[in-house]
């Protein structure tokens, strides 16, 4: 609605000009502008998210200091990015690209990631789930039988993708239809052809009912895999609520190893670390941090209970070394096993004379 062109087969750059100049509804800017005015003015508390895929400047700038007024923006480019690379073997993805994307927004710009949206759980695509597992999903996902590599390798991605977008995509995190549990299939409601404005006809679905469906229950099926999914989701938000690390300013990418396919950062007072490779594990490898002193485990994507297979000791103690690595000032060494996402937390600081 904030262009004439309605964003149709439009490919923004970045260039203000594709912003400010004649293509851009003033009316409907405006219109926004006094949408979040007015919630704002009536409501303090309430917060604005606002959807748009040009990355309008000032989109989540105050209404006072000239801007849309918008407390978030969504970060719609993360969902396809995902989709891009699930297209891939894991063994083809680049590590500063899946960087430069959950971290490619506005200085001071609040953002809400998600790592899959309606463009793939809604209109006929593959959600993620689906597409890291494919049919062994329907026949291989009860407890009670051995899971296939396939399996194997989709739920441990699965959880890794979801971390990675919450730990570096932006200030909130958005679950989507059972993307929480790795739901199987996608949503369709009953519909027709939609007739675009550019004339374009966009096929339905003859208003069939065959997906018109979510199944809730599996998540909650101790018996099942998908229900190691969910309680990794339900530790993610655990974490978050515990160390509020979306909202803290620091945040440092220390390394983003294309050869051990392994990314660390720092998000508040955490270090993650993320091993991406599909076969090596590494025993002490060294990390940088930020603050010396004693770091512990505060989320495991291999434990157990999500449906990984318990290679770290959670009581181990890990002890940061002073020296200059990665651009970080201190160090610990730690185990990181092939395709998991490991949390670390400082909990005491250096120890004293």
């Amino acid at each position: 609605m904030m262009y004439t062109h309605h964003g149709l087969e439009v490919a923004f750059t970045g260039n203000y000009s594709e912003y400010f100049g004649l293509a851009t509804d003033v009316d409907a800017v405006t219109y926004l502008m006094l949408v979040n005015d007015l919630i704002h003015g009536l409501y303090p508390e309430a917060v604005s998210i606002g959807e748009d895929v040009s990355g309008m400047p000032t989109f989540c700038v105050s209404v006072q200091d000239g801007g849309v007024g918008f407390d978030y923006r969504l970060h719609m480019a993360i969902a396809d990015k995902w989709i891009e690379l699930l297209q891939k073997m894991d063994e083809e993805w680049q590590m500063g690209d899946i960087v430069h994307t959950l971290t490619n927004r506005r200085w001071r710009e609040k953002c809400v990631a998600y790592a899959e949206s309606h463009d793939q759980a809604l209109v006929g695509d593959k959600t993620i789930a689906f597409w890291l597992m494919d049919k062994d999903m329907y026949d291989f996902m009860a407890l009670d039988r051995p899971a296939t590599p396939r399996v194997d390798r989709g739920i441990a991605l699965h959880k890794m993708i979801r971390l990675i977008t919450m730990g570096l995509g932006g200030e909130g995190y958005l679950n989507f239809m059972g993307n929480e549990f790795g739901h199987p299939e996608w949503i369709d409601f009953p519909r027709g052809a939609q007739h675009l404005p550019n004339g374009k006809i966009v096929p339905g679905n003859n208003n069939s009912f065959d997906k018109c469906r979510r199944r809730f229950d599996l998540g909650d099926a101790n018996y099942l895999r998908y229900h190691g999914l969910q309680e990794f989701d339900q530790a993610m938000q655990h974490l978050e609520e515990t160390y509020c690390f979306m909202t803290s300013e620091h945040q440092f990418i220390s390394r983003k190893d294309e050869g051990d396919r392994v990314i660390v950062f720092e998000r508040g007072n955490l270090v993650f670390v993320f091993n991406f490779h599909w076969s090596k594990s590494y025993s002490d490898y060294r990390v940088g941090c930020l603050k010396p002193g004693k770091y512990k485990i505060v989320l495991d994507s291999d434990e157990k209970l999500f449906g990984g297979f318990n290679r770290i000791d959670h009581t181990a103690e890990y002890f940061t070394t002073d020296g200059w690595f990665d651009d970080r000032p201190h160090s610990f060494l730690l185990y990181a096993p092939c395709r998991t996402a490991v949390v670390y937390a400082l909990v005491a600081g250096p120890a004293k004379d």
